[in-house]
């Protein structure tokens, strides 16, 4: 029996790699830098530096930015379109909304699309809205006009969007025939299979961005387990998706979509596990890396997942966490404006880092304030695998900074932070108090190389009770994935009233799905005893726009429907109507059982709590006392469960630091993770 499993976890300034020893219950972690202009260099350069035996290894699960950075940096492959005629315009016209950071914006300039006008092509052929055949389908016209989008355009990949396909694909199959037939090493994809629900401009969106990343996405994964069959891995190598759970690289290269937003799945995985094995009701996972932060409300235990979210400003229908993303991290450049401080989007990446990596960069990041603040030691960071240069740190925040608004390096670098601070509080605040939430009825749980050194002081500004530092919050993310079940969405438009008689029909089209779920899982080697079905109806009332997701079992009745619809609508909006019901789409989840590394309770392995005093000092600035102060220095490997600590303090792991300030505590359970403790803002 192989011994191991590997989670990996490529983040924009690291690729996190953990092993899991499935005999001795041990894991252990290595990071290596991020290769933007090869991502599988540096996967490998991580793998190599775990130095095991690939042999060995069961299961590999790998997270990865690749899609998202292909749309983000354009550099997807050429892609065309071809539609019905007359709807060439389709992605010009869009939808008339603004962003929500630009709804005041008078002079707000869209993005270019994807594909321009000239590579996308209306052929003659028409469906209803009824899903009949009003026009056939004139095949001779879609290879003429696809033969003119290679030839004269260049495409390497196309998407095919028609209209009302989501109640009859017919002729998205006929065009993906010919098309197959005659262009026989083009890439395709097919609106109906990449969602199967209405809304024209989302649907054709979504298919194009699949198409787009699909060609890149294929090629990383072949030549990625190619590199990993050579040095013997022969285990399954499994993909995460948005919305957690994982696929086998095969089906991920079928839907290289459902990965786009695969980057923080795996933490957020991890901390809902974690959350269940706490018994904690309400969490806050706070993922802050080298590029982003990424917050999600977990609740008893599961994140909130939604089914359109947005790249960039395109609307993308896929099931994903529902994530708030700020630009700042690690690597995150500091910058005026007008005489203020700004913090992020644009960061200094892996290459060239933050100025104290010493690699050529000149702009200030977030690592170079917290090193100037006394917050990382610059001999240890990385587990001094990366040590880093005070000084050049602080001369690039005198030049940059502090000489142009006239203020010392140490209240410049505060300011850094207390920016930080300031989105971060507003994206907490987007998925909490605007839901209806109150943040201090939640439990932080932080997490990426920053995370512990971040969380802190969030819960110190918010009044946030309690955080946790689980155990290696370096790779937390990495972690999360060794704890994913193999998953798999699927999804149909259905408007109807729900009445009696719709009812038949309706749980006919759940069981469809539920049969094509369970295909899609025993494709991938999951047996029926393993497998898992969540079922959905996202319906409204009649007259709304807007949907509410009702979790349904194998057996309901109209009542029921109505009871449970009318009680989330009362939750989330304070009312309830007497409108008559309207389904609108159907879905359906299929998760497959895989084994999981079990926590480890420490405490009978340890001597009495004790209260982790060190001897040792650090000066570091102190933001309850908004100054700098001696700060105690803890080595995390040291602390056994039962350990307290009282702010202010460092506690230091090698790739993270933990931030612990004056009027916290710190209490070490018996799992190993860190619970500090913040009192009221008032009190």
């Amino acid at each position: 029996m192989r011994k191991y499993s590997l989670g990996i976890d490529i983040g924009g300034t690291f690729v996190d790699a953990i092993v899991f020893d499935r005999q001795t219950g041990d894991t252990r972690l290595e990071k290596a830098l991020t290769t933007p202009e090869n991502p599988s260099t540096g996967v490998l350069r991580a793998i190599d530096k775990l130095a095991i035996d690939l042999g060995e290894v069961e299961t590999i699960v790998h997270g990865t930015t690749l899609g998202l950075n292909a749309v983000i940096e354009r550099r997807g492959a050429k892609t065309g379109i071809v539609t019905n005629r007359g709807f060439r315009d389709i992605l010009e016209l869009g939808r008339g909304d603004l962003p929500p950071d630009h709804m005041y914006d008078l002079h707000y300039q869209r993005p270019e699309p994807l594909v321009r006008r000239r590579r996308i092509a209306g052929v003659p052929g028409r469906i209803t809205v009824g899903g009949d055949v009003e026009v056939e389908l004139d095949e001779g016209a879609v290879i003429e006009s696809v033969a003119a989008l290679i030839e004269e355009q260049g495409i390497e990949s196309l998407a095919i969007s028609c209209l009302h396909s989501y109640r009859n694909p017919v002729h998205e199959r006929e065009i993906e025939a010919a098309v197959r037939e005659r262009f026989p090493e083009l890439s395709i994809s097919v609106s109906h299979r990449v969602v199967r629900e209405h809304r024209e401009y989302e649907r054709t969106c979504t298919t194009v961005i699949d198409a787009y990343i699909r060609p890149i996405f294929e090629r990383y994964i072949d030549d990625l387990r190619d590199e990993l069959e050579s040095k013997g891995f022969t285990g399954m190598f499994l993909i995460m998706r948005s919305s957690g759970g994982a696929m086998t690289a095969d089906a991920a290269k079928f839907r290289p979509l459902d990965s786009v937003l695969s980057g923080p799945a795996g933490g957020i995985i991890g901390a809902s596990h974690l959350a269940r094995e706490l018994d904690l009701d309400q969490v806050l996972s706070m993922d802050f890396g080298g590029t982003s932060l990424d917050t999600c409300v977990i609740e008893n235990g599961e994140a909130g997942v939604i089914h359109e979210t947005r790249l960039q400003h395109m609307p993308v229908l896929i099931p994903a966490y529902d994530i708030r993303c700020i630009g700042a991290g690690g690597g995150s450049i500091a910058w005026l404006e007008e005489g203020m401080l700004r913090l992020g989007p644009h960061s200094a990446g892996a290459d060239p880092g933050p100025v104290s990596y010493g690699r050529g960069g000149t702009q200030p990041a977030l690592t170079d304030a917290a090193l100037v603040l006394g917050f990382i030691d610059p001999a240890r960071f990385l587990d001094g695998q990366l040590p880093l240069d005070s000084a050049a740190a602080e001369a690039a925040l005198e030049r940059e900074l502090s000489a142009p608004l006239q203020s010392d390096v140490i209240s410049t670098a505060a300011g850094i932070f207390s920016v930080l601070i300031a989105q971060t509080e507003g994206a907490v605040r987007e998925i909490t108090v605007e839901q209806g939430k109150d943040p201090r009825d939640f439990t932080i749980m932080a997490f990426g190389g920053a995370g512990p050194l971040i969380a802190p002081l969030l819960a110190l500004e918010m009044g946030i009770p309690s955080t946790i530092v689980p155990n290696v919050p370096a790779v937390f993310s990495a972690w999360g994935m060794l704890m994913t079940d193999l998953a798999t969405d699927v999804s149909r438009t259905l408007v109807v009233e729900v009445d009696d008689d719709a009812l038949p029909g309706i749980k006919s089209a759940l069981e469809s799905l539920e049969g094509e779920a369970r295909q899609n899982l025993a494709a991938q080697g999951v047996g029926d005893d393993d497998q898992t079905m969540l079922r959905n109806l996202e319906m409204r009332y009649v007259g709304q726009e807007h949907t509410l997701k009702i979790p349904v079992d194998s057996d309901f009745s109209r009542e029921t429907l109505r009871r449970s619809f009318d009680a989330m609508h009362q939750e989330r909006y304070g009312h309830e109507s007497a409108q008559a019901l309207e389904l609108v789409n159907l879905r359906v989840t299929g998760l497959g059982q895989m084994p999981k590394p079990e926590l480890h309770n420490q405490r009978a392995d340890v001597r009495d709590a004790g209260t982790g005093a060190s001897s040792e000092t650090r000066r570091a600035y102190c933001f309850k006392e908004k100054r700098m102060t001696d700060f105690e220095l803890v080595e995390r490997r040291s602390l056994t469960p039962g350990d307290r600590i009282a702010g202010p303090a460092i506690i230091d792991e090698g790739t993270s630091t933990t931030v612990i300030y004056t009027s916290q505590s710190c209490r070490v359970d018996d799992f190993g993770q860190l619970l500090i403790e913040t009192p009221p803002v008032f009190g």
